[in-house]
């Protein structure tokens, strides 16, 4: 049977998709066989993975289109599941030939856990935890305020924030805060919902509980739940007291004498007073970024021009748009697609520059011949765009092509830093958060119990910040931390990868041809290596322990005094 194009699979029900798998079923697997067999496996894999994509991204462009979000929880509900149970039976087919396909052997490795991890029961779940993660969207994305006889969005709001003007800061943050805390009864009525679910989930496939559960379906073969409390741990040491001197000379530059949550962003990380205005339109702002890509990297440079000619990029935020940024990717065309809500500050350069990470990947991976092999670790993942944000922080200034004066480049910089820095007690908290929840079931479920861990938390890793008078805020933190309703357990992978990112900015700081041809080496492994090799590939080394961590946070500090030393 023919392999449709995408257009003609978009049009297919369950009923015409099934006998595509069916022909695949029917083959006899033989060491004759197996490449044009495996070539049409992943040719359907690519279909489903786009059409999952595109009417996922359908939803979050405008959360308030009905006949979009119909389309996307009729495909989770009809088609979805049938097309994963097919999946699997394909994967167990695989597995039971004992054939090893050129280059598959982890992703064997990763099948037959998925295959132990499989449960059919759990399909209906699956769909409705996803649709549980589209109410959560719906709700965050129609947070506004009044402002002036104005309505913003949160996201515009949190730009407004940059005002030197520390009443009129935390009169927005309050406003902000309020919108916020009025679906808080939303929220807590959702989250029973998912914890609900993702106890069934664990106990269908035969787990104790949720955490041991998602651990394998995430596919962490490479470290364990103690490894990443280890590193949370180490965190606590090395970082959480660096981010306290950072936050002592925030107060400095700011002549303010406690760090409120309205002199922060997302009540974390520090910002430039005057804020730094980096651009005005979108066209320029996709642009300058092409320009300094070019500058650091013709082949980058390529990849990112690529996605301009196709119109790859939806960056401005507007009301009724989806929260957040991310990269997607289109996977019978190997193009990806980022997503964000820019508002023209100089922030928002380091989330193109951070997306564009992963777009690279997308480009760098599609010479592997099989879509199984695409998928690398996802703390790997977020080094490619970790990364990114460092390689490309020498070409901000105009001087250099990018966006802003040598000293407001040099503020930037040192904004970037201090948010990476501070970053990593933030994760901390997120990651024990969760590693609480779910292995104290019953109490996580509960909203007030949630309320007491989060706050003591926060208290215990971010000292630096004085919540008096705003405890309902600080204890409802972990409402505003998408990964915790929609992707649980994913977090760390941004700490960890931050770790790699900068032993890798170290590397281009010696050698920056060298850096950036490893960086892209290791990228073009997608999959098919181990985390570990993934990360020695790149130039990096990955792990836990308090000194390796040390080590950067020693790196960090250095450059931040050299930053502060330029800008007195």
């Amino acid at each position: 049977m023919k392999t449709p194009t995408f257009n003609e699979f978009m049009a297919l029900d369950r009923e015409s998709i099934e006998p595509l798998y069916q022909v695949l079923q029917e083959v006899e697997l033989t060491e004759g066989s197996l490449d044009s067999w495996m070539e049409g496996w992943s040719d359907l894999r690519k279909l489903v993975d786009e059409r999952y994509a595109k009417l996922a991204l359908a939803t979050e462009l405008d959360t308030t289109d009905e006949e979009a979000e119909k389309k996307y929880h009729g495909f989770l509900e009809n088609i979805y599941p049938a097309a994963q149970a097919a999946d699997q039976k394909l994967k167990e087919k695989l597995l039971a030939s004992e054939l090893v396909p050129t280059g598959m052997d982890l992703i064997l490795k990763k099948m037959r856990t998925e295959a132990d991890l499989f449960c059919e029961e759990n399909l209906p779940l699956m769909t409705e935890e996803s649709k549980l993660g589209t109410q959560y969207s719906k709700i965050l994305g129609a947070q506004t305020i009044d402002w002036e006889g104005e309505e913003l969005t949160l996201t515009q709001t949190k730009s407004k924030l940059q005002t030197p003007d520390r009443d009129e800061r935390k009169q927005l943050w309050e406003l902000m805060s309020q919108s916020q805390l009025d679906d808080r009864d939303d929220i807590n009525q959702l989250w029973a919902k998912f914890m609900d679910i993702r106890a069934e989930l664990a106990s269908n496939a035969g787990y104790p509980d949720y955490r041991s559960f998602r651990w394998q379906q995430r596919l962490r073969l490479d470290y364990t739940p103690e490894d990443s409390k280890k590193f949370v741990e180490a965190i606590k040491q090395v970082a959480a007291p660096a981010a306290t001197r950072v936050y002592e000379k925030y107060k400095s530059r700011l002549n303010i004498d406690k760090v409120r949550p309205w002199d922060l962003l997302n009540n974390q990380t520090t910002f430039s007073l005057p804020p730094i205005k980096a651009f005005d339109t979108e066209e320029e702002f996709i642009s300058r970024v092409g320009n300094i890509l070019n500058k650091l990297d013709p082949v980058l440079g390529g990849y990112y021009q690529t996605m301009r000619d196709n119109q790859l990029f939806d960056l401005l935020n507007r009301k009724g748009k989806g929260p957040g940024g991310f990269c997607t990717s289109f996977a019978t065309v190997g193009l990806p697609f980022i997503f964000m809500n820019a508002a023209g500050r100089s922030a928002d350069l380091r989330v193109l520059f951070h997306e564009s990470g992963h777009a690279f990947h997308v480009f760098e991976r599609i010479n592997l011949p099989y879509h199984h092999q695409w998928r690398p670790g996802l703390e790997f993942a977020e080094v490619a765009s970790t990364a990114m944000e460092l390689l490309a922080e020498p070409f901000l200034a105009e001087d250099m092509g990018g966006f802003m004066s040598t000293e407001n480049a040099a503020r930037t910089r040192l904004l970037n830093l201090e948010e990476k820095l501070l970053f990593w007690p933030y994760m901390a908290v997120v990651v024990a958060f969760q590693h609480w929840v779910y292995e104290n079931h019953e109490e996580g479920k509960n909203p007030a119990s949630c309320d007491a861990k989060w706050s003591a938390l926060v208290d215990e890793y971010m000292p630096g910040i004085d919540w008096e008078g705003y405890e309902d805020i600080k204890m409802t933190g972990w409402h505003r931390k998408l990964h915790i309703h929609q992707v649980p357990f994913y977090y760390i992978e941004y700490g960890l990868a931050s770790l790699g990112a900068f032993q890798i900015m170290q590397n281009a700081l010696q050698d920056q041809a060298k850096a950036i041809k490893d960086y892209r080496h290791a990228l073009a492994l997608g999959g098919t290596v181990t985390l570990p090799e993934l990360y020695r590939a790149s130039g990096a080394n990955l792990s836990f322990d308090a000194q390796t961590l040390g080590e950067v946070v020693d790196l960090i500090e250095e450059n931040l005094a050299d930053l502060e030393t330029k800008l007195a």
